[in-house]
């Protein structure tokens, strides 16, 4: 059975042409007549990589923060013993402590977005990896969150960081900012999230690394992009 297109959905399609890929200028000047949500829509990127996540050399996962921000407000808590969790507190962190995090969270109680750790406590968040695994809040050297710089790494999850991450199909996806953000901002933020993909390709990923890519409003259909300009932004 088809799915039912909205008419909404369908007056958006009307303003994009679908045999063209787009310039990162042209999508973005094009994207800011797709709002038609009530809410600050955020603006999503899609990538398709030629990697195979099964090796883990292409694996390609890491993070990035974006200059203008991601336009959220991003709740941190920290995993981190005495001056450490002190040092986190006083980075802006919205929880810091030990093992009575853990006992929280052993309870379902995660009332954070991104969780932080230091390297000395990772037995103990080991205990709750099951949990936190599937929801993506596990901590991780790639991403930032296992370290002993906890200051910058709450600065970094407060300031606009987007962590990325590769899936089964070779796909990443991420937001990039709002829609009320400036044209300038999110252009700034979306050649600073490609930049940090690009540097990531693998030297035994052969052929053309970027396959598809594509840019969204969360209520809105997708505008293809040029995927050599994308290659071409180091």
């Amino acid at each position: 059975m088809s799915k039912k297109v909205s008419k909404r959905f369908q007056e958006l399609l009307k303003k994009i042409d679908s045999d063209k890929s787009y310039s990162v200028d042209e999508a973005l000047s094009t994207i800011k007549n797709l709002k038609s949500a009530k809410f600050d829509e955020t603006v999503e990127v899609a990538l398709k990589l030629n990697v195979d996540p099964r090796h883990a050399d292409q694996m390609i996962r890491g993070s990035v923060v974006l200059p203008a921000g991601t336009g959220k407000t991003v709740r941190v808590a920290v995993i981190a013993k005495d001056a450490k969790a002190d040092e986190a507190k006083a980075a802006g962190a919205d929880i810091a402590g030990g093992a009575e995090i853990i006992e929280n969270i052993q309870s379902g109680k995660m009332d954070f977005d991104v969780l932080i750790a230091t390297p000395d406590m990772m037995g103990l968040v080991g205990k709750v990896g099951r949990v936190l695994g599937p929801k993506g809040l596990m901590p991780n050297p790639k991403t930032g969150t296992v370290t002993m710089d906890v200051a910058q790494a709450v600065k970094n999850a407060k300031g606009g960081q987007v962590n990325f991450r590769v899936d089964k199909h070779g796909n990443i996806h991420a937001g990039i900012g709002k829609i009320s953000f400036t044209p300038e901002q999110l252009k700034d933020n979306f050649i600073t999230f490609v930049q940090a993909i690009n540097k990531q390709k693998p030297a035994s990923a052969k052929g053309r690394y970027i396959l598809n890519a594509a840019l969204s409003l969360t209520m809105s259909p997708a505008i293809k992009l040029d995927t050599q300009e994308l290659l071409d932004i180091k």
